[in-house]
């Protein structure tokens, strides 16, 4: 596999170079990853058994889109393929090597103004993606819509409840999804937000700050409404107070984003009940009471 893809990062980069040490390093949950290295260079590299889903394939596009606004800063792709006259074929992707360092309270106020100029490129008309791609191990359901409210309700939340009540994770007495969609649809219904690329799982585990700025990576993007990168920042940790002040001091956060936030934060917590179970299912009962609670207050 090293040498099949040291000959592809060498036709990639026009530089030779052919794989002396391969280091596991500790990566996601989806896929094995490693740092490659010769006298000159190093990559990391991600790999995992090769299938249909080319989720990988999705992780490079979605890199590459961010990386076409000029705006924040994500890993470059330096190749992506899969590997031939093996058994099993492996599919891979090949990234730069960043070196991260410890933040500080102003890396995170840069990461926020970077992240408000990642959603202020005026580039899209429509919400959603070309085609189907994932969040984690997760499918996450596309297609192109002009109304947001619709695109949300339906490709987001409607998707999510239809897996999870196929998978019996979401029952009947956790309450009617149907209705928790058209609630949904309804809150946002007046809202036609300027349709922004997302990277769309922003949590801490998927930012690092190098010496040249912060670094998001691992992205579900499509286009949407910018308030659900916002919403999903604030959730497992969550980030620090500062990182919001740098993106309002770049893009004001609407006052009524305090009402949207738990609806978008609902489809992140579905799909870690998909993936890891109960634990997250109560926390998703618990988010829709709130919202019920406000519904009706």
């Amino acid at each position: 596999m090293w040498h099949f893809i040291s000959e592809h990062i060498s036709e990639a980069t026009g530089q030779f170079f052919n794989c002396q040490r391969a280091e596991p390093v500790t990566g996601g949950h989806t896929h094995a990853c490693f740092i490659i290295k010769d006298e000159r260079h190093r990559y990391f590299v991600k790999t995992r058994l090769y299938d249909d889903t080319q989720q990988l394939f999705h992780e490079a596009e979605g890199l590459e889109a961010l990386s076409q606004t000029n705006t924040i800063l994500v890993p470059k792709v330096i190749c992506h393929g899969v590997t031939k006259n093996e058994t099993p074929n492996m599919e891979y992707l090949v990234l730069c090597h960043c070196r991260f360092v410890t933040p500080d309270l102003n890396s995170y106020f840069v990461l926020g103004e970077k992240l408000a100029q990642l959603h202020s490129v005026n580039a899209h008309t429509s919400y959603g993606w070309p085609h189907d791609n994932f969040i984690g191990l997760s499918v996450q359901t596309n297609g192109r819509a002009a109304s947001w409210a619709d695109f949300f309700a339906e490709q987001r939340l409607g998707s999510m409840f239809e897996r999870l009540i196929a998978s019996n994770v979401w029952q009947k007495s956790d309450g009617n999804a149907d209705d928790i969609v058209e609630y949904a649809r309804n809150v946002l219904s007046l809202h036609q937000p300027p349709p922004s690329l997302l990277h769309g799982d922003l949590w801490q585990g998927n930012v690092g700050f190098t010496a040249k700025g912060p670094v998001i990576y691992d992205p579900a993007v499509y286009v949407g409404d910018a308030e659900t990168d916002l919403a999903m920042a604030e959730l497992f940790g969550g980030f620090p107070d500062i990182f919001f002040k740098g993106y309002n001091n770049t893009s004001p956060i609407e006052k009524n984003y305090i009402q949207r936030k738990p609806i978008y934060q609902l489809y992140h917590i579905l799909n870690h009940g998909l993936l890891f179970g109960a634990h997250y299912i109560v926390q998703a009962k618990d988010i829709i009471s709130d919202i019920q609670r406000t519904k009706y207050a």
